[in-house]
Formats: structure tokens, sequence, C-alpha cells
């Protein structure tokens, strides 16, 4: 399978040439030799007999960065002076930064915002606690807490590794909801030690994202927390995967027609976020699933499962027939296939014996189960967790706005009804004059996305009894 170049692989060579006619059409026909996807060139200087100009390159790994820019530095009269990993280079010093909202210029400014001012401010809290929500950053910031030991496909790479990480999730948590946050990430992997942590520093939050926490502990570490605090709980990697999935499958079925109840459904990948869209997916009235890991389908009495609890409730609750085999084998008569495990673990063979119309979220990051290439043609819907093809299942549409409509209304705990509010809300983006096979989902920069989420989350609050603050304000998403 082909992974097409990308700009997370981009990178910038500074190459010095002679200044001869045809010296750049080589030096960018030797870049398309090695596949890479030229980005920019930019004359840096030149002098009496040669130029300098930076060459902007899209690669498709690491690996082949350093295969493109060796072919360029062999050739004859070339000398590659420098070069750069551009996502490497937006990394330096990390992503985000803390400001301030209120500027401190003067004696004056000094004695409100801090010294003496500010012991009137804190006496006020501590006479009512619930004053922390309006005199406080806790009314706009959320903790994004991981420890770690699951992150993107990179799985236990430990706190320090997992930052970069948690600094994007801050950034888009402000770029598209306008959610301050700010990354923690623990050097333990107790989860108990986690609850504990989590517990202590929840006054300063308004709410706390778990993030690249590994199954089974993360849904010990969220049922604990939504016990044992009075504020947002969500576990994104279950959650947001599963609201955006359904908002996803609510238009798929309202194009081909079908019937939520009637769907048949195959799941690939049983861990937190198989496991949280089959239960949603229940939630939302289908019936019939079928799970597959590793070994292939899970079946009640299957060896090995019974230590695990995620997978007990699976055997459990699924597959209704008992059917046995491999994923191969669970396709057959199957409306819909939910990957949400690795690079190339179906096949087209596999698609053609699915029920005519088939519907594909092949979401393994950055290659998909079946790359859409291979689908074309033979299915009704094909979806993957990818920027560069048509209908990207992405959390970035869920996670902002369901954090904004519940620090709006100042939510006690993120419950059902607020989930699938917000699945309804990303699906209703869409129009029927829109829908498409190419458009079943919303861009990530739709910027309407986040409103409508934040505001239905926001009225769902106020109607099932956990919101603290009962009416939108003018500022709201403005900040």
């Amino acid at each position: 399978m082909s992974v097409q170049p990308s700009a997370s692989y981009a990178i910038t060579m500074r190459v010095e040439h002679h200044r001869e006619p045809g010296t750049v059409a080589k030096i960018l026909t030797k870049i398309g030799e090695m596949g890479g996807s030229l980005g920019a060139v930019d004359l840096v200087k030149t002098m009496k007999d040669v130029s300098w100009r930076d060459f902007t390159v899209e690669c498709t790994s690491s690996e082949h960065a350093h295969g493109v820019v060796a072919a360029v530095r062999a050739m004859e009269g070339i000398k590659v002076r420098t070069w750069s990993d551009r996502t490497f280079l937006i990394h330096l010093g990390g992503k985000i930064e803390i400001k301030n909202r209120v500027p401190v210029k003067t004696r004056d400014d000094l004695s409100m915002a801090y010294t003496p001012g500010v012991g009137r401010v804190c006496m006020a809290i501590h006479e009512d606690r619930e004053k922390a929500w309006k005199l406080t950053i806790k009314q706009n910031m959320i903790a994004v807490v991981s420890d770690g030991t699951a992150v993107l496909g990179l799985g236990d790479i430990g706190p320090e590794a997992a930052m970069p990480v948690m600094e994007g999730k801050a950034m888009l948590f402000k770029e598209f909801g306008g959610v301050d946050a700010f990354p923690i990430c623990v050097d333990t992997k107790d989860p108990d030690e986690i609850v504990e942590i989590c517990k202590v520093i929840s006054p300063t939050f308004g709410g706390i994202n778990l993030e690249d926490i590994s199954a089974p502990r993360c849904f010990y570490i969220e049922d604990r927390l939504k016990k044992e605090t009075d504020i947002p709980i969500f576990h994104d990697d279950q959650h947001g995967t599963a609201v955006v999935v359904s908002a996803a499958m609510i238009n798929a079925t309202r194009l081909t027609g079908r019937k939520m109840e009637d769907l048949s459904i195959v799941v690939c990948g049983i861990g937190a976020a198989g496991v949280a869209c089959t239960k949603f997916l229940m939630s939302m009235g289908v019936k019939n699933f079928i799970g597959c890991d590793r070994k292939g389908i899970i079946y009640e009495g299957r060896e090995g499962i019974e230590g695990n609890l995620a997978k007990k409730w699976y055997a459990e609750n699924t597959n209704k027939d008992k059917r046995k085999g491999t994923v191969h084998d669970a396709m057959a008569g199957a409306d819909l296939f939910l990957g949400v495990s690795g690079p190339g673990i179906i096949t087209i063979d596999d698609v053609k014996q699915m029920n005519p119309d088939p519907i594909i979220f092949a979401m393994s990051n950055p290659v998909p189960e079946i790359m859409p290439e291979e689908c074309w043609g033979h299915v009704a819907v094909m979806a993957t967790g990818r920027s560069d093809y048509p209908n990207q299942i992405n959390n970035v549409l869920c996670f902002p706005g369901l954090f904004r409509g519940a620090l709006d209304a100042q939510a006690s705990c993120i419950n059902e009804e607020m989930k699938h509010a917000a699945a309804h809300a990303i699906a209703d983006c869409i129009s029927d004059e829109e829908l498409g096979p190419d458009y079943i989902i919303p861009s990530v920069f739709n910027k309407n996305v986040s409103r409508s989420v934040s505001k239905a989350v926001h009225e769902v609050a106020i109607e099932t009894g956990v919101a603290r603050r009962k009416h939108r304000h003018a500022h709201d998403h403005q900040r």
C-alpha cells in the first residue's frame, strides 16, 4: 500500500547550485524521481557563479526524506548546505504559551491584579467556592491529562514523549473552541495515582480531558473520576471517537436509506475506541455487531478474554449468532466496517462479500485498514481518519465544541444526552442538498461545527440538570 507525501514529513533543503540554464529543472526532476512532492522553491541569494535556493519537499516518511536529500546531494555541481525537518522546527520551544488577559503596566494594575486587591477576591471565593467559576480561569480552562501509555499509533512512550501530542491537543481546543487547555503528563502508570492527581488539581480546572491512556486502565480511571469529582471528565479516545463516528453514521444512513436498527456492523479493534463506539451506537439503536481483534472474531467462551473486562463485555453483548473465525469471515453479509485497528487489515475481496452498497470507515492512521483507492466503485461511502481523502472522521469535530458547551454551562459532568446532542449537531451541519458519498461529515475547518455543537451541548446540559449556569452570555465563543 502506497502512502502519499504529506506535510507532516515536509523538509526544506538549502541548495547551492551553479547558475546554469536547466540546473533548477534537474534538481526538480531528481526530487520527482525520488517520489517527493514539491511545495515551493525560494531564491535565497545570488552570487556571481552560484545561487542558493530553498526547496520545500513533502515526503512519505523520515527515511524517505533522508533519501531525497541524499539523492540531491549526490548530483554533480550541487551542494546541500543545510536541510531541516519542518515538523521538528515548529516544535522548537513547544507549541503553546501563557498570555495575560489583563495588562500589568502601572502601579494601579499591579495593585488590582495582585496584592493588595487580589486578597478581597480570594476571600470572596473562600466564602463561596462557586465564585471560582466566575473569578478565575476555571471557567475556561481544562487539563489534558496523559500518562503516555497509548499515544497515537506509538504506544507506551512515556510522559515526556507524549507532551507534543498533548500540546497539539491544547492548540486544537483553543483554535476550534476558544477553550484554554493545559497539558499535564504524569510519571505514573498506577490508575489510582492518576485518579488522585486529577482529583487534587480539579479545583483549578473546569474540566479534564483524559488522553492516550491505555485500556483497560482508561475505563477505570474515567469511571472513578466521574464519581469523585464535580467537573466534566471526558476520555476523548473513547467518547470523542464515538461521537464523530456516530455523526458520520447518521449521515451515511441518511444517504443510503438504511435504518440504524437494521445495520450489521463489523468493528475491528476492540480497545477503548472500539468498545466506546459500539456502546454509543447501541444507544442509537444499532443491534447487530461483530467485534474482531488480532485473534479474530470475539465470541462468548473464547479462550483468553476472561481477564479483559472490555472484551468480556463485548463477548457477552454482541455477536448474537456466535460466529467464529477471522475478520475476513466476519465481513460476509455486513453493512458497515468500522476499523480502529491497524493498516491493511482487510482486502477488496472482503469488501465484495459485504451487503450491497457497503459503508467503510477505515480509521487507522496514517495507513487505513484498506486504502480508499481499492474501494472506489465498490462502496456507497468511504471514510478514513486522514485529511487527504474525503470524509475525514476526526475527533476535532467533537471535543472543542463539546467542552465549549460544557464550560459555558459550567456543567458538573458530560452525560450521554450531551454526547448524543453533539453527534446530531455535527451531522446536521450537512444539509440534504450537500449530502453525498464524498461529504457525509463536515470539514474540521468548518467554523459552524464547534458553534453548533457547543450550543446543543449547553442546551442539553440545562435540560438534564447538570448546568450551574443556565444562560449563555454574549462573550461565549468569542475568547
